[in-house]
């Protein structure tokens, strides 16, 4: 790990203190399901999520921008962070969603995206995510309900997590609405 991202996931952790010690109690989750346009506009929704950012994680190169992840050549993955208050919404439910939201089942690849960056991915933030996150992993295989196909999604530790460009951001709502990443 370079000196600048242990200097970013120690502010991150620092962060996550803080908002602990405030008494708010808030949690961070970081999923990658395809395009994070229009998965951040399914989390946005969701009441007990207190905030949503768009960028870049899992990849190799600091600071990237679209255009870098785009190249399919920095290791990142679009992905969303969630900032959410487990009072009122269970990372079991933000899970959930994340399951509904794409196809696990196809390798980096949702619908006309593909390449690494558009990924399935959870990157878990604390030991209790990542056994919370294999064990719905597997329930969802056990489930049957992608008719034998093999689920793709990475489960992988957070890393240094880059915002995306303020054009990103919340870019359904910017725009009114528009259509589906989804698959």
């Amino acid at each position: 790990m370079t000196k600048t991202n242990l200097q970013k996931d120690t502010a991150v952790q620092a962060s996550l203190i803080l908002l602990s010690e405030n008494g708010n109690n808030l949690q961070t989750a970081t999923f990658a399901a395809g395009c994070f346009w229009g998965i951040e506009e399914e989390y946005r929704k969701i009441k007990g999520v207190k905030s949503t950012i768009v960028g870049y994680t899992g990849g190799w190169l600091e600071n990237p921008s679209y255009e870098h992840v785009c190249s399919d050549r920095t290791g990142h993955a679009e992905a969303i962070q969630i900032t959410y208050d487990p009072k009122e919404v269970s990372y079991e439910n933000l899970l959930e969603i994340f399951w509904s939201i794409h196809n696990p089942t196809t390798k980096n690849r949702q619908g006309f995206d593909f390449g690494t960056q558009y990924r399935s991915a959870i990157f878990y933030h604390t030991p209790k995510q990542e056994e919370t996150a294999r064990k719905s992993k597997e329930e969802l295989e056990r489930s049957g309900r992608f008719k034998n196909k093999r689920i793709v999604t990475e489960i992988v530790p957070a890393s240094a997590f880059y915002k995306a460009e303020e054009y990103h951001q919340k870019y359904y709502q910017k725009k009114g609405g528009g259509g589906s990443c989804f698959f």
